[in-house]
């Protein structure tokens, strides 16, 4: 098996990667960082993006297993005490000795117009639009029809997956992270006898598609998972699920509504 991993960078999560490479080479494992089979994420659900984001051209081929060295993470199946045996069940010796589930999560595709051209980009947990400087004025579109002009803060579209992140907070709803949409929620918008937005999170299906069109000249801030780019000539977002998916090895159950309980409830 051809692995690769990818830590965090504080101690804990550096001699965890340590001793991963040294229970993988006792089993035989290779360590690739240009083709690897399974990557291992040890830290956080911010380090599941960064290695999301190095392998973005080979998801496809990529599976991925989260290891948290801190509280609970959405994209981590394992603690640090579980290291050897996930080991074992990635030779095939842990219980049952069958090989892990996999397990695959939509993802959201961007195409950003700007003046000086055109890039797409992909996103596992959200993208975020927002004024830099000043109150954010654009026009959304739903499947290439008006369907309102915002005004505020700005505007945060998530996957499922992503939606117990940024969107949550802004009182968008809990999705389960294997079904097929994106969710739209406002950011502050202004709601008044004179401006109107819907004022409520919209969740649109795989077949339907958003534009957000900048409808003044404004300096944007545009987020995508943990990267971030500041623009002034944004043209149009086009927003919709993505026809690739991430793939999760999952070597044993850990329901998604448990760890929505674990991490909000306690």
């Amino acid at each position: 098996m051809k692995y690769y991993v990818l830590d965090r960078g504080d101690q804990l999560s550096i001699d965890l990667s340590q001793q991963f490479h040294k229970l993988a080479a006792e089993k035989g494992f290779e360590m690739d960082s240009e083709s690897p089979e399974i990557v291992i994420s040890i830290g956080g659900d911010g380090t599941m993006l960064h290695a999301f984001h190095s392998f973005i051209d080979r998801i496809p081929e990529i599976a991925f297993v989260g290891v948290h060295t801190g509280h609970l993470g959405f994209y981590a199946d394992w603690k640090a005490q579980d290291l050897p045996k996930l080991i074992e069940f990635m030779s095939g010796a842990g219980e049952g000795g069958l090989g892990p589930k996999i397990v695959k999560y939509p993802l959201l595709e961007l195409e950003i117009e700007r003046k000086s051209g055109t890039s797409v980009h992909t996103v596992l947990n959200e993208f975020a639009i927002k004024g830099a400087e000043a109150t954010m004025v654009v026009q959304i579109d739903i499947n290439d029809e008006v369907f309102e002009m915002f005004r505020g803060d700005g505007i945060c579209v998530s996957t499922p997956s992503g939606s117990t992140a940024y969107n949550r907070g802004l009182g968008g709803a809990i999705m389960h992270p294997t079904l097929e949409a994106l969710q739209i929620a406002e950011i502050a918008s202004i709601n008044n006898r004179v401006f109107r937005t819907l004022g409520s999170p919209l969740v649109l299906p795989k077949h339907h598609h958003c534009d957000i069109y900048s409808r003044k000249e404004q300096r944007l801030l545009l987020t995508m998972d943990h990267r971030y780019l500041a623009i002034d000539d944004l043209v149009s977002v086009r927003c919709r699920v993505s026809s690739h998916k991430i793939s999760f090895a999952r070597y044993r159950p850990f329901p998604f509504w448990n760890r929505v309980r674990e991490a909000f409830l306690g």
